[in-house]
């Protein structure tokens, strides 16, 4: 994605790159977080260890930090999904995300072949009309020549005519 953004127009990519950023700091806070959450898990290991072998002393364990630690294990359980519900948001986003550059570098191919086709039809008919003039100068070229060749027979036919009746 690094290298996408950073192949578009300046306007764009320090946008991209921003967000690219935002998206990176973010994964990895995540990330921190995950493996914060996942050394505790190991210490929570450690502690339901303690706890068990204190069991023997579970008269004076009261009934108050049991409920405190069942409530601690719970949120930090929860923590943990939410921050894999969170992992799992961010690999779809990141994902949408390389879908949505690759359509939009298909659609940018595109309009660059789109406008090259434009440029050669252009440039043909830009040849078609100067065909068509050139045909239209010669077209009125052979007209008035074919009309002096006309005027020109009348005058010699009406001269014979003139001619042969005047004698």
């Amino acid at each position: 994605m690094d290298l996408e953004a950073r192949s578009l127009q300046p306007n764009v990519k320090a946008v991209l790159l921003a967000k690219l950023r935002e998206y990176k700091s973010d994964l990895n806070n995540l990330k921190s977080e995950h493996k914060r959450l996942a050394s505790a898990n190991s210490n929570q290991a450690a502690r339901d260890d303690l706890l068990e072998s204190g069991m023997a002393d579970a008269m004076s364990v009261s009934a108050n930090q049991r409920g405190r630690l069942m409530m601690s294990t719970e949120r930090l359980n929860e923590s943990r999904d939410g921050i894999k519900e969170s992992r799992r948001t961010m690999l779809e986003t990141e994902e949408l995300g390389v879908s949505i550059l690759q359509d939009l570098h298909q659609q940018r191919q595109s309009l660059l072949h789109a406008n090259d086709t434009l440029h050669g039809v252009d440039d043909n008919i830009s040849k078609s009309k100067k065909i068509l003039t050139n045909m239209s100068r010669r077209m009125s070229r052979n007209k008035w020549i074919i009309s002096s060749i006309i005027v020109v027979l009348v005058v010699a036919i009406a001269l014979i005519l003139y001619f042969k009746l005047s004698k």
